[in-house]
């Protein structure tokens, strides 16, 4: 026929090219996008015009100080970062079926978890999965989120629930929180403590950012806690906010997989529990909806669970977990009048 469609007179752009502009798209900055994809920004700028030739039209409308996206460029960037996430999902799949276990396992974990867990996980990483390349990565929450959703990590370990569209928990285990206190206070060595003791203690909080901090207040809040009672903002990790309680400028609240570590290195310091049901948190894995390596990663959420014996949690149920009861200290003395004029919680579910 004589007739030829124009469709087919287009040459196909390379992947090097939609990488460049999808890049540029992003960045709205040829220096930022050539060092974010690791070219240099000749051959970045080379690349978006020669995807501008083979498509036969114009993406980028250049000036003397910025880079904007014409219309077209807006509805053709949608659509080459479409292409690139497929490719990604294309490899994940090639890789998960080559061999399961083995490769590059990009984990992030949140910095009041990594201390505590990682030497279990790092250990039956060692012993059950020899040929996996574990990389750890220790950020906030909302890093690690970031991080999951472009691809950078594949797995996280941190505090749930998420309420992340696109996100899949695996639940691990659930743990109380325990007051750590000078060892002076009234309190100290208290088992049988009520929530509502938290409501005038100069309590010290990590600070913002850390997923932690935000459970302590809604704990605090839950047991009644006004705005104007103190909160002290200093630290930006366990180990100095315990510090700043054993010199006396605090109380402080810590999942029970961080007492013995933390807690252990000063003998100034002491502990107190929650009557039941105590305030808690649960730990899980996180994996993207829909991953390749979604079977791979329940294997590896049920095993972490088998290895959760020796830890003072309740282990969640599913694969291989098993339950545990989590061992009181011995009875102590009852509350002095003062610390029980509080009444009783009302006991809720878990």
């Amino acid at each position: 026929m004589a007739y030829v469609n124009q469709a087919i007179r287009v040459k196909q752009p390379s992947l090097a090219q939609l990488r460049a502009f999808a890049a540029v798209a992003e960045h709205l900055h040829f220096r930022d996008a050539a060092a974010a994809i690791g070219m240099s920004q000749p051959a970045l700028s080379g690349a978006v015009s020669a995807l501008e030739v083979a498509l036969g039209v114009q993406l980028i409308e250049r000036t003397t100080r910025k880079v904007l996206l014409s219309p077209a460029g807006e509805r053709l960037a949608v659509r080459s970062r479409v292409v690139l996430e497929a490719l990604g999902e294309l490899m994940e799949e090639a890789e998960a079926v080559r061999a399961p276990f083995t490769g590059v396992l990009r984990l992030g974990v949140i910095p009041t978890v990594a201390p505590y867990l990682l030497p279990a996980v790092l250990r039956l990483v060692h012993e059950r999965y020899p040929d996996l390349d574990l990389q750890v990565h220790e950020e906030q929450t909302s890093s690690l989120l970031e991080g999951l959703a472009a691809g950078r990590l594949d797995l996280l370990l941190l505090a749930v629930p998420l309420g992340v569209p696109g996100v899949t928990e695996l639940p691990l285990f659930d743990e109380d929180f325990v007051l750590v206190m000078e060892k002076e206070h009234a309190l100290a060595g208290r088992t049988g403590l009520p929530r509502e003791t938290l409501r005038d203690l100069p309590l010290l909080l990590l600070d913002e950012g850390h997923c932690l901090r935000d459970q302590a207040l809604d704990i605090c809040r839950e047991a009644g806690r006004t705005q104007g009672a103190p909160v002290t903002t200093t630290a930006a990790g366990l180990s100095t906010l315990v510090q700043l309680v054993a010199g006396g400028l605090g109380v402080t609240l810590l999942p029970r997989t961080a007492v013995t570590v933390e807690t252990g290195r000063n003998e100034a310091l002491s502990t107190g529990y929650f009557t039941d049901p105590a305030p808690s948190r649960q730990v899980a894995l996180a994996v993207r909806t829909g991953s390749a390596r979604h079977e791979e990663f329940e294997e590896l959420a049920a095993a972490l669970r088998g290895a959760m014996g020796t830890l003072p949690v309740r282990v969640a149920e599913g694969g291989d977990a098993r339950h545990h009861t989590l061992t009181p200290p011995p009875p102590t003395p009852p509350l002095p009048p003062s610390a029980q004029s509080a009444p009783p919680p009302t006991p809720q579910p878990q």
